[in-house]
């Protein structure tokens, strides 16, 4: 499969945490068709990594890699960034991806578990941006993967939806603060998308999750990639501090 197109951000580098499945992969494959080299960031999931990299090769002209990181720790993260600087100087495209979530109600829900929740979706987005700023310059473009939970709210969720929310506002106030250097900051937000999650749904409940959304369907991995690639890139160049909702209008 030859996933070359056109080069919107050739000569760009861009770090995808989370990069290596799902929508992360998806992501980690659209930045490289568009032509930046794409470091991207797993836990676990070595057959995924391994495969990602045979992907990524067939774009071509750019440096592209994986790096193994648990990103639900400080010490994670800042590895992931050392990593990172060890091959490169200059950050343009950042996109926090990696998440962990969990199905609890609410009165079983530990402080344990709450923790490692926020740590992965929201702290290390938080730490992830602070310890990468020396490499983000003007241009630079971060995208922080939300969710639409975190809109609307789901049972047994509140954790993770507080968490989604969370990089709602680190958003809002980080557009602010690093706007006048330059960087944006900006949040997508998918509905529900195909995944293994979702293939283990019912007929019913999966034909009932396509009805709420007004495009009669769910959304894919490449929607959002689609999304994060124009936020981007200089096509986005005066969009910070939003939210864009990959829903099919749900």
């Amino acid at each position: 499969m030859d996933i070359r197109t056109h080069a919107a951000l050739h000569g760009k580098h861009a770090l995808v945490t989370g990069g290596t499945r799902g929508i992360g992969r998806a992501v980690s494959q659209a930045l490289a068709r568009a032509g930046a080299g794409v470091t991207a960031c797993y836990q676990r999931d070595l057959e995924a990594a391994a495969a990602l990299e045979r992907e990524l090769k067939l774009a071509g002209g750019a440096d592209h890699g994986t790096v193994r990181a648990d990103l639900g720790t400080p010490d994670g993260v800042s590895r992931l960034v050392e990593s990172y600087r060890e091959r490169h100087s200059a950050l343009d495209v950042l996109v926090h991806n990696a998440g962990a979530i969990s199905h609890v109600p609410f009165e079983q829900l530990d402080a344990a578990e709450w923790h490692r929740v926020l740590d992965v979706n929201l702290t290390a987005a938080y730490l992830l941006v602070q310890q990468a700023l020396p490499l983000l310059g003007p241009g630079a473009s971060v995208v922080l993967i939300g969710s639409k939970v975190a809109q609307v709210g789901v049972p047994l969720r509140a954790h993770y939806t507080a968490a989604k929310a969370g990089l709602t506002g680190l958003a809002r106030s980080l557009c602010k603060e690093l706007g006048p250097r330059g960087i944006r900051v900006n949040v997508v937000a998918p509905g529900v998308t195909e995944s293994p999650a979702v293939d283990r749904l019912s007929p019913e409940q999966r034909a009932r999750y396509e009805s709420m959304a007004a495009l009669r369907r769910l959304g894919t991995p490449e929607d959002v990639a689609a999304a994060v690639t124009f936020l981007a890139g200089d096509g986005a160049g005066y969009i910070t501090g939003e939210t864009l909702h990959v829903d099919g209008g749900m």
